[in-house]
């Protein structure tokens, strides 16, 4: 099992940042990757960016340019940089832990964006 704590969400006005933190504990040595999603009111959990054990990142075209995803392997953390922050951002902000056979999920945390 692994899990996973979320950090770092809050009220910020449009263009500011924020750096959510996600720490990982238990079966770290399971883990794949690393991704963090959203999820607004009424709509769907989306995937905003993920990392490889390896280093890969990847983003979602809405983010890219403006959030930045990064991991500390010896913290067993990983962040996501949001600068450029737009009311459209404004969601449930998830982490989560992919193995090979599980997943495995934080409790999210708060992202309001106001115009």
């Amino acid at each position: 099992q692994v899990q996973l704590v979320e950090s770092g969400g809050g009220l910020v006005q449009a263009g500011g940042s924020l750096r959510l933190s996600c720490a990982a504990s238990g079966s770290i040595f399971s883990i794949n990757s690393m991704s963090w999603f959203r999820q607004a009111p009424g709509k769907q959990r989306d995937l905003v960016a993920t990392i490889t054990s390896g280093g890969t990142t990847l983003y979602a075209d809405a983010v890219k340019g403006r959030f930045t995803i990064s991991r500390d392997n010896a913290k067993n953390t990983m962040y996501l940089q949001m600068n450029s922050l737009k009311p459209v951002d404004t969601a449930v902000y998830y982490c989560n832990a992919a193995g090979i056979a599980q997943k495995f999920w934080g409790q999210g945390t708060q992202v309001t964006v106001s115009s």
